[in-house]
């Protein structure tokens, strides 16, 4: 039958719907594979623990607070030192303190390990090859010049802490002899090996040379503090390598 003159009979469904009409129809959560696969942007990195058990972030955090410690320490001494000062200088917070360091005890053991490695470093390479007479005075003549450069202020950073600390409790006094002790055995160490190439007489004490330098060392810096000369360093040091000539074959 035809249809009435300017009518268009509309043509029969073909069964299926269109694209558009088939994307309207998808509910949105239709494809969880495809809207997966549109959210990832790749692995999720995580802070690099190292082995002391920080991020380097924490590390770089933890160093700062104990340098603005040990700077602090050093100019004022540790009992006018607090904590909250520390943590200005630092730019840390409170809780940031104390997820490092439990207490100012902490704190000062770390900050005596600092300046340990600070004063050998300052010392190298010739402390780590005094093994001859020649290098023993080189070295004499670096720790007089470091005094002179100072203006002969501040004396030993290590022997600092040691004049205040010594005395308040058995951890921080062991962390200082373990100062202490890594200084007397790079000195040993150069002794020892004079004494094993026949430079030093076969009696000589390698350790006894090594401590009474050492303590050279501590007495002429204490002396050219107050003095603020740098004369009673050179004749501590000076009198010390005497003695160890006087053992020399």
């Amino acid at each position: 039958m035809l249809a009435p003159a300017g009518l268009v009979e509309p043509a029969p469904p073909s069964g299926r719907p269109g694209r558009s009409a088939r994307a309207a129809a998808r509910p949105p959560s239709a494809d969880p594979c495809r809207r997966a696969r549109r959210s990832y942007r790749g692995p999720v990195s995580t802070p690099e623990v190292l082995r002391d058990g920080l991020t380097r972030k924490g590390r770089a955090t933890r160093a700062r607070i104990v340098g603005a410690a040990a700077d602090l320490m050093f100019r004022q001494g540790v009992s006018r030192t607090s904590t909250e000062e520390v943590r200005t200088a630092a730019g840390v917070s409170n809780s940031q303190l104390y997820h490092y360091f439990t207490d100012k005890s902490a704190l000062v053991r770390a900050v005596i390990t600092h300046q340990t490695e600070q004063v050998l470093a300052g010392q190298q390479p010739l402390l780590s090859s005094l093994d001859s007479f020649e290098a023993l005075t080189a070295w004499r003549d670096l720790l007089v010049q470091g005094q002179r450069l100072r203006g002969c202020t501040g004396g030993c950073p290590l022997g600092s802490l040691a004049s205040e600390l010594a005395d308040t409790d058995e951890q921080t006094r062991l962390a200082l002899v373990d100062g202490f002790s890594r200084w007397d055995t790079a000195i040993r160490d150069g002794l020892t090996a004079m004494h094993r190439r026949g430079e030093l007489r076969a009696t000589a004490d390698p350790d006894a040379l090594a401590l009474g330098t050492l303590a050279a060392v501590q007495g002429g810096l204490l002396l050219t503090q107050t003095l603020r000369d740098t004369a009673p360093l050179e004749a501590a040091l000076d009198l010390a390598i005497c003695g160890i000539h006087a053992n020399a074959t």
